[in-house]
């Protein structure tokens, strides 16, 4: 089983020097491949990688791609700001020859804001240096996103399946309720000649009346085309589930073949037995079309 879904999340974080990072990738139904890509400035590598990297694993869904770049600093010892201390020393001085304040302590000095400054080593990462790492990175977490998608799948496969089961048990209880129809029709037929009869019409015009009834009515009896059609279309769905390729549009195109038939079906009942088992076909119908959209 290859059932791929379009749905799906990735996370992948990483890290190279002072510098960390953090991909995050999630896809969600589309009708085609699309992609969008938020990175920093100077990343542009990386959304022209993950462009090429998208098309190679993926068909289609609306893929959504982030990365996030942090810095971290790193600490090597402290400095006097000789600018901001020399600004402290000009106020305390008139200070003091005003006789308003004392000569200040060294303790006292050093313990003002900004006198004392932690250094920092340099941060600045060449972003080429990053280049090898980040894309291994993006390669991983499409990869995770890939098998989120496969995994969302399988699940899909299930549940497809088991709709389609609930298609053939309502063929299969439809075709035998289908028997019946020519006993109903019989039915209704003999009626209306009745009303025919009772209504004076003779000869020609009877028998020419005759004929268009019995030819509408025996239109409306046979219903075995649409359920053989329905069987064959359940068993190409069958194996399309099991494709190695994208079939989530033949898929959609053949859940709508479902409803043309059911609705057909349903039309010719001539009972309301066989138009319950119609009703609940088309049910089932639109829950697989439903699950469907979400197939590659």
């Amino acid at each position: 089983m290859t059932l791929s879904s379009m749905t799906g999340f990735g996370r992948v974080e990483g890290h190279h020097g002072t510098v960390a990072w953090v991909y995050e990738v999630r896809s969600v139904n589309g009708r085609s491949l699309d992609l969008k890509t938020r990175v920093p400035s100077g990343y542009d590598y990386v959304e022209r990688a993950a462009r090429d990297l998208v098309k190679q694993r993926f068909q289609r869904g609306q893929v959504s791609l982030n990365l996030s770049i942090q810095t971290t600093e790193v600490q090597t010892g402290y400095s006097v700001n000789h600018a901001v201390l020399n600004q402290y020393l000009e106020v305390g001085q008139g200070l003091m020859q005003a006789g308003q304040a004392t000569m200040p302590s060294l303790d006292g000095l050093l313990s003002l804001r900004g006198v004392i400054e932690a250094a920092s080593a340099e941060t600045d990462t060449d972003v080429a240096v990053l280049e090898a790492p980040l894309l291994a990175d993006l390669g991983a977490v499409l990869e995770h996103l890939k098998t989120a998608r496969q995994d969302e799948g399988r699940a899909l496969f299930e549940v497809l399946t088991q709709h389609l089961s609930a298609m053939t048990d309502a063929v299969d209880r439809a075709e035998a309720l289908a028997a019946q129809q020519t006993e109903v029709i019989r039915e209704r037929f003999t009626r209306r000649l009745n009303e025919l009869l009772a209504n004076g019409e003779t000869g020609a015009d009877l028998q020419e009346r005759i004929l268009q009834e019995a030819a509408v009515m025996a239109v409306k009896a046979d219903v075995r085309e649409e359920l053989d059609r329905l069987r064959t279309h359940i068993a190409s769905a069958h194996t399309l589930l099991s494709d190695s390729q994208s079939q989530g549009r033949k898929l959609d195109f053949l859940s709508q073949e479902f409803m043309r038939e059911a609705n057909t079906l349903c039309s010719k009942a001539a009972f309301s037995d066989l138009t319950k088992v119609g009703l609940e076909l088309k049910s089932v119908i639109d829950q697989f079309r439903e699950q469907v959209q979400n197939v590659e």
